[in-house]
């Protein structure tokens, strides 16, 4: 009797050792397949924020041996009146990017499942925008809005209008650059929602059809509450691309005039290259890294509880 209860028990113990040797093989070929992944994104993720960071700390050149100055760079950063003005602007330009860029790709998404003939055409060109360089475009709207040849002028002369100094003028020169980006990103958030259109069933729309609603009310009660999540995705990306934006103004304006289109990134580019103050340029940089990650949290908190409350459907 003794005899079979060890063999049970020596039975369950190999079971039991069997089952961790597996777990721990399941678990070594995950880490194996993820390990690579894990790497590249601590390398070039974690570890220039973290360089970031350390770097705000110091006074330095980019060359010698910087200085600690602990937080004195963010002292003199939130001192710097040009640093509150690159602030508003980029505060402009997320504004744009959500209120602008958003329903305007929500619009175009809409209009390219409407009975039009030749809608194929107009998705074609509607993208194009998107594709374009984004120094191509910055040098086509800058001969655009040349003050003098720019055809912006010439059709504005056609309604009885003096030129307009759009880029050289401190009140005209970021309206025009929020235009230019709003004409070249409304097309990526067009894609995304026409996605997200073909993945509402049909089921829905013909349901509503025999209750006799009108086009409006399938929009209000099924599209847009089916299209929520890709807009709050949508968000996250309009407002961080917005806070980190640089290439389109340092084309267009280079900041100017007098830093009337200076935001967060090419202020940054500014101390860092030109001035060579890399302490403050990564004081820069980690206001930006820490707003950008601060509205994000902000926004999924917010999503999160609208799913948890069922604010729409999903």
């Amino acid at each position: 009797m003794d005899t079979h209860i060890k063999v049970a028990e020596n039975r369950t113990v190999v079971k039991k050792v069997s089952r961790t040797q597996k777990k721990i093989k399941s678990a070594l070929t995950i880490s194996a397949f993820v390990a690579p992944a894990i790497i590249i994104y601590a390398v070039y993720v974690l570890f220039p924020i973290m360089s970031t960071l350390m770097y705000s700390f110091y006074k330095w050149d980019g060359m010698g041996v910087g200085v600690f100055v602990g937080l004195q760079n963010y002292v003199d950063l939130f001192k710097d009146a040009i640093f509150w003005r690159a602030l508003t602007n980029n505060t402009w330009v997320v504004l744009t990017s959500v209120f602008a860029q958003i329903p305007l790709g929500l619009i175009m998404a809409l209009m390219l499942f409407a009975p039009i003939k030749g809608i194929k055409f107009f998705s074609s060109v509607y993208f194009f925008p998107f594709l374009m360089s984004t120094v191509a475009i910055g040098l086509l709207w800058v001969l655009m809005f040349d003050p003098i040849n720019g055809i912006i002028n010439n059709i504005i002369n056609l309604f009885g209008f003096e030129n307009v100094p759009w880029l050289s003028e401190t009140n005209t020169a970021l309206f025009a650059v929020l235009l230019v980006i709003v004409w070249q990103f409304s097309p990526f958030y067009m894609i995304l929602f026409k996605a997200a259109i073909v993945g509402i069933p049909d089921e829905l729309y013909e349901a509503a059809e025999i209750d006799g609603a009108s086009s409006f009310q399938k929009f209000f009660q099924i599209t847009l509450p089916l299209l929520m999540p890709t807009i709050v995705s949508s968000s996250i990306l309009a407002i961080v691309g917005s806070l980190k934006a640089f290439d389109i103004f340092y084309i267009m304006t280079g900041g100017g005039p007098n830093h009337g289109t200076e935001l967060l990134g090419t202020y940054m580019f500014k101390q860092a290259f030109i001035n060579f103050n890399m302490g403050y340029a990564s004081a820069i940089a980690f206001i930006m890294f820490f707003l950008a990650l601060f509205v994000t949290i902000i926004i999924q908190v917010m999503d999160h509880l609208r799913k948890k409350k069922g604010a729409y459907g999903i």
